[in-house]
This record gives structure tokens, C-alpha cells and sequence, in this order.
């Protein structure tokens, strides 16, 4: 006997439905499956037969054949073992062959029988709804995670067994209905999946009592904090440079609680990423907070960039709408520094493999750190023992085309004694949030009926357009660019960074002292020279 199953599988972030095809047939007993299939899913055959058979329902001695539609696209994950199992149970006519239409099944099966969390659940749940499907059948683990997904009826089950009866009492139900008794109300009927109700907006309260580290703990550094301000405000890449110690790593890691929470959209965003992942809580049904991720220096390309033999997200993908700092920077490969030219342009990372392209997210702020010279203390002449070609050899690890790529560069002093035992604190970090929030929606405002969302994202062609400048902002700017022998992409990224400090300001068109301020955030010419 024929039966077809709905599933669903993930090529990047994004979704596509599987159908799950099982026959039936006499003939001497086997069991294959075809469909362009990775090992795990190949594996799926020995689950699906043990947790059947420990769940007491043997299969028959019979030829069964599995397919995997469409067959051109390969099939990676676990998650088909439940799809397969309620396939065979549908084609053994263990339940009415109508109760599992419109219904999207995914799990992956343990040899008790047990349902465990597979990745993917977000953005397939997210792609059923888009295609009309009423409901979806997946593990406890991830039932609250598809179930921020309004328009479709998720239900989470434990075991292979609750599924069964699931469906049982779903037909007898339907039979009830066509013979005219009315039926059962499902929430009287044995074995049923509850469905999982949940609020995303409920997720995502008290999200902007999130602040982590504090700004009014960082002593003195004002230009620094000033910096990381305009940053987060106008979502611009920052390099920080200074001696050891002087609270680099210390400002960065402070910035995700001076950035505006998540909106609905992007929660579901950073979640789906969270999702292929898989590194996204059990339980758990959005991510509330901003992606913070702060790699060692010893990291591979592919695990920042993202690949591999079986792709996955990297981490500038799982710093989606969110900070990615590195620490150290010159201490990084400068492959794997170079490598992030195309994310800071473009916004995503595509990787090609030989049975196609993968695109993912990687709308990432990066913030940088870094020593001036190996030893740290260049140009201190009292205390830096570097050479001029190590400082040379050192800072050369940046190339020129990723410090171009960056908006603001700051530079840290050593603080004198006074300043540290002072006991004055200085702003908050949820004073300086206010001012953030207020600019963003200023920005919002300006890009309304546009793809952009903050100053950084505007593209060279708009630059004139969001960014315009009075005759005294226009031959500001032509000082400038002759004075400091700026870029193209260098002068477009002064303007950027001074409409963002027009917004904290609160003024409407961009003024002089906005432009020589985002100008002094450019690199030191003698670090780089």
C-alpha cells in the first residue's frame, strides 16, 4: 500500500518541503530507501525498525520502499525518522489514511521509541504556514519553538506511541463525524497532542531590562564610550586600539546593553539561525537578546565564515543582528580577517558547494581590539621594546581593505591613578540606551518605505540621497578628502557616521561639527603609514 507523508529539510536558513513516500509490496522482505540521502538519513532505517519494534509495532515481512521527494536535492538530518515511521504505520493501515493529510511531521527517533529535538524546526514550521499546512506533529523539545509561528497548529509529542494514538483518535473522530454522531471534542480524546499555545510578544517582554555589562562601570575612556555610542546607535564597525588594560575589552562587551532589544522580526531572524544550528534551548521559543560572540584568535575560516562538509552556520551568522567581537585582531590569520570583506558589504555570507549555493544571514556589528604593537605600549618610547618592522609586521596582519571597511577607530590611553580610585561613576549604560533608542527612531523614520533600518546599512547609490550637506558640509568634506587622502567607500563611510551624530543630536540636516567628529574617527594615519 501507497501513502505520503509531509516533511521538511533547511538549505541555509530557508525551507522547503519533503514528501516522505512510502510503498508497501509483497515480495521478499527488505528495506530502501531512495531520495539523494546524507549517512544520518540512510541511518534512518535501522531507527525507524528498532523503535517500531520496541514500541510493539513489528514491521511486516515485506518489500518497503522509502522516497525522499524532490529526489535532486539532498537530504541532511535526523529529523525524517518520524515522518518514515508514520508513513509505514499509514501504509500497514494502522490509522485512516486521511488523518495525516495537511499534517508536517519531523523528529528524529531513538531505538525506545523516543522523540528527540532536531535542528531546523523554526524556519520549516515557518514554511509550512506559508504553504497552507494546518498543522505539525514535532518532538516536545522543539514544540514551543514552532510555535511562535501564528497560522499553524503545533503539537509536541514525547514518543512514537502518543503520535500513533494521535491519529487513531483523530480518524475515529472523522468516522464519528461522517456517520453523523458528532463526535468527540478532541480535548476529550485519549492519547491527544495538546497543541502548544505561546505568545511571541510575551517572549520577548522584560527584554529591555537586558543591559549586561555596565558603562558606568568603565572608568574615564570617554572618547571611547563616546565612540561606541555613535556605534551602536548607527550600527557602524569599531576599532579600538590602545595598551593592555586600559578596558578595550571591557567597553566592548558592554555595547549589547546600550543597543535597542529585538523586534519581533529580527527575534525570529536570530532565532531561525539559533535553529539551524542547533544551539537554540530547549524549551525555548525566541531568542530575546542580542548575539554577543567573541571568538579566541585561533579560529578556523570555516568556523568563522561557516561551511564545512555538511554547512553550517558560522559565527558571523550566529552574530546575526547582533556584535561580533574580536579580540586581538592582529593575532588572527589574515585569511580569516580578509575573509570578512563580503559579510560587512553585503550582509550575508554565500558559500558554493558542488550540489549548489548556500546563503546565510550575517548582518553582524563587528568591534574590534587591538595592541598598537606587539609588546602594546607603541609609541611610548619609554616602555614599547618593538622594533619598527615588528610594529610594521604587526599592524601589516590588517589589510588595508578591512580597516577601510571600518566606520570608527578610537584610540585608549592609560588612565592615571586619580582616575581609577575616583569614586564618580559615569553615565549607565540605560542612559546611554535612551539616546540609542531615539536615534534608531529617527532613523526609522527616514528610511520608512526602504530596505534600510540604520545609517550603516545605506549603500554608496543612496549615500547623497539620506546624507545630504550644505555648501559648507560640501567643501568640508573636500578639505577632508584631500587632507586625509580618503576612499571612495572611506568618504561615503564619514558621511554614514555623521548623520548617525546628527540623529543622537537630535538635528535634522547634517552640520559641519558632525563631519569634522566622524572624520576624527578615522584610523590614525601613523599607526597605518
Amino acid at each position: 500500500m501507497y501513502s505520503r507523508i509531509l516533511s521538511g529539510a533547511v538549505c541555509g536558513v530557508r525551507a522547503y518541503m519533503v514528501g516522505v513516500e512510502v510503498d508497501i509490496a509483497s515480495g521478499l522482505p527488505s528495506f530502501n530507501m531512495v531520495g539523494s540521502l546524507s549517512g544520518e538519513v540512510r541511518e534512518s532505517r535501522e531507527r525507524v525498525c528498532v523503535a517500531l519494534k520496541n514500541a510493539g509495532l513489528s514491521l511486516p515481512p515485506a518489500h518497503i520502499t522509502v522516497n525522499l521527494s524532490p529526489a535532486d536535492r539532498r537530504k541532511e538530518g535526523t529529523g525524517f525518522d518520524l515522518p518514515i515511521a508514520v508513513g509505514i504505520l499509514q501504509s500497514m493501515e494502522r490509522f485512516s489514511g486521511t488523518v495525516a493529510r495537511d499534517t508536517l511531521f519531523l523528529g528524529e527517533l531513538g531505538l525506545n521509541g523516543e522523540l528527540k529535538k532536531v535542528k531546523g524546526v523554526l524556519p520549516i514550521v515557518q514554511e509550512a504556514a506559508k504553504q497552507g499546512i494546518r498543522e505539525c506533529i514535532v518532538p516536545v523539545g522543539n514544540a514551543m519553538e514552532g510555535a511562535v509561528i501564528p497560522g499553524i497548529i503545533v503539537r509536541g509529542a514525547g514518543h512514537i506511541g502518543e503520535v500513533l494514538a494521535y491519529l487513531r483518535g483523530k480518524g475515529e473522530k472523522e468516522k464519528d463525524a461522517r456517520a453523523g454522531l458528532g463526535g468527540r471534542q478532541q480535548e476529550e480524546m485519549p492519547g491527544l497532542l495538546p497543541p502548544v499555545k505561546w505568545e511571541p510578544e510575551g517572549m520577548l517582554e522584560g527584554r529591555g531590562d537586558f543591559l549586561g555589562e555596565d558603562f558606568a562601570l568603565v572608568k574615564g575612556q570617554e572618547s571611547a564610550k563616546r565612540a561606541a555610542e555613535i556605534a551602536a546607535a548607527g550600527f557602524h564597525n569599531l576599532l579600538m586600539t590602545g595598551p593592555p588594560g586600559v578596558g578595550k575589552s571591557m567597553i566592548a562587551k558592554c555595547i549589547p546593553g546600550i543597543l535597542p532589544p529585538l523586534s519581533l522580526e529580527e527575534s525570529l531572524e536570530v532565532t531561525s539561525v539559533l535553529s539551524v544550528a542547533g544551539l537554540l534551548e530547549e524549551g525555548r521559543g525566541l531568542a530575546a537578546e542580542r548575539p554577543f560572540c567573541a571568538p579566541h584568535h585561533t579560529l578556523s575560516q570555516i568556523a568563522l565564515m561557516g561551511g564545512g562538509n555538511i554547512p553550517r552556520p558560522g559565527l558571523v551568522s550566529l552574530a546575526h543582528r547582533g556584535v561580533l567581537f574580536l579580540d586581538e585582531l592582529p593575532e588572527f590569520q589574515r585569511s580569516t580577517l580578509d575573509s570578512l570583506r563580503q559579510p560587512l558589504e553585503e550582509r550575508e555570507v554565500r558559500i558554493a558547494r558542488a550540489g549548489g549555493n548556500i546563503t546565510y544571514p550575517a548582518d553582524f556589528m563587528l568591534v574590534c581590539a587591538m595592541n598598537p604593537c606587539p609588546c602594546g605600549y607603541y609609541p611610548d618610547a619609554g616602555r614599547c621594546r618593538c622594533t619598527g618592522p615588528q610594529v610594521k609586521r604587526y599592524l601589516g596582519k590588517i589589510s588595508g581593505p578591512i580597516l577601510d571597511r571600518i566606520d570608527l577607530c578610537v584610540e585608549l590611553q592609560a588612565l592615571d591613578i586619580r582616575s581609577l580610585r575616583g569614586t564618580e561613576r559615569g553615565e549607565s549604560s540605560r542612559q546611554i540606551r535612551e539616546r540609542v533608542i531615539r536615534a534608531r527612531k529617527r532613523q526609522a523614520q527616514r528610511f520608512a518605505g526602504t530596505d534600510y533600518r540604520f545609517n550603516g546599512d545605506i549603500r554608496a547609490g543612496d549615500v547623497e540621497r539620506f546624507c545630504p550637506l550644505s555648501r559648507e558640509g560640501r567643501q568640508c568634506m573636500e578639505d577632508l578628502f584631500q587632507k586625509l587622502k580618503l576612499s571612495a567607500r572611506a568618504y561615503h563611510r564619514i558621511l554614514k557616521v555623521a548623520r548617525t551624530i546628527g540623529d543622537l543630536a537630535g538635528e535634522e540636516h547634517i552640520k559641519k561639527e558632525h563631519l569634522l567628529e566622524a572624520a576624527c574617527y578615522r584610523p590614525a594615519s601613523e599607526y597605518w603609514v
